[in-house]
């Protein structure tokens, strides 16, 4: 088993769009449906792989293209001293300053460190200015827990 880091940010309004952070459906809209929804639906099947937004469900940053990946990690501690590293150089643009506190950031690391060692995801969002957002996730691989049938993005 080892991680990965996915780190996004971008306008809080283009996070807010749900329809390309989800898969497409299995099942296309019905052929004597509205076209708009044949072709939000086509629109969702091409881009969710490759579009940067990070995913509702962590397991689906593994289809993401590897260029998405921002670091790649053996041991639990390993990756969590990643998150840590961009908790503290993010930290100053935290809009919330609670979210800022260091005994809470060094608690968010240590979390993630105890997570990833028994296979669990990490995932963290933060506002930064308005209006935007800092997503982090660290992503346990070979196999996922949750979607063992998603390959490595790596491999």
């Amino acid at each position: 088993m080892h991680h990965h880091g996915y780190l996004w940010t971008g306008p809080k309004r283009r996070f807010d769009d749900e329809a390309l952070r989800r898969p497409a459906h299995s099942l296309p809209p019905p052929g004597d449906g509205r076209p708009e929804l044949a072709q939000r639906y086509r629109e969702v099947k091409a881009e969710f792989p490759v579009v940067d937004l990070p995913p509702l469900e962590t397991a689906y940053w593994l289809v993401k293209p590897r260029a998405l990946v921002r670091g790649t990690w053996a041991e639990p501690k390993e990756a969590a001293e990643w998150l840590g590293e961009r908790l503290t150089a993010y930290a100053p643009r935290f809009d919330s300053e609670a979210d800022r506190d260091s005994t809470r950031l060094a608690v968010l690391v240590r979390s993630a460190a105890e997570r990833l060692a028994w296979g669990g995801d990490v995932s963290h969002g933060f506002y930064l200015e308005r209006p935007s957002y800092l997503h982090l996730s660290l992503i346990c691989c070979s196999p996922h827990r949750a979607m063992p049938e998603i390959e490595c993005p790596t491999r």
